[in-house]
């Protein structure tokens, strides 16, 4: 399991005092609220940082970083991604993951035919659709729907699916 999870990119800088514009990639923008402690990903290092104040402008979340107080002090930062450390992370409900935790997983189905790995999840609005990867290199999208994802075990690195009719059908070219 990953240590840290991406919450978003900075992905501008926001007046002269050190500000950060945030594009979010959690599914929960108001957790920027509660947010103290995070880390930069520089791509060479982890810089610890601790959040001063957040505000939104148009669903943008703006950050303000402790002892970040000018716009050149920030800048660098541009375009790199926000982390949190996993117990800082939103606390997770009854059958919730973190796209992260099922990135890998072997997929077979009720019937005990392995399917693939999950190599991505597509997040749609309607439902999130699972990318899977067979053993022959094809892609099958599985809806991620309870008739067809009963069973999702990230602790014994499986997850189980029921093949409605016709569905890998579907998927070949």
């Amino acid at each position: 399991m990953e240590e840290y999870l991406r919450v978003g990119v900075i992905s501008n800088t926001h007046g002269v005092r050190g500000e950060v514009k945030i594009f979010p990639t959690t599914d929960d923008i108001g957790r920027f609220k509660k947010l103290k402690q995070c880390v930069i990903d520089t791509g060479r290092e982890y810089v610890a940082v601790e959040v001063e104040s957040c505000k939104f402008f148009k669903q943008t979340p703006i950050l303000k970083f402790k002892s970040i107080d000018q716009l050149n002090d920030v800048e660098r930062y541009k375009g790199k991604d926000l982390l949190v450390h996993r117990e800082h992370a939103v606390k997770l409900e009854k059958n919730e993951f973190f796209i992260i935790d099922l990135i890998g997983l072997k997929v077979e189905s009720d019937e005990g035919m392995d399917i693939g790995t999950l190599t991505d999840v597509l997040q749609t609005g309607a439902n999130d659709v699972f990318v899977v990867k067979t053993a022959e290199g094809e892609e099958v999208l599985i809806p991620y729907i309870e008739q067809c994802v009963p069973d999702i075990r990230p602790e014994t690195g499986k997850i189980t699916v029921h093949l409605l009719p016709g569905l890998l059908d579907l998927n070949r070219k």
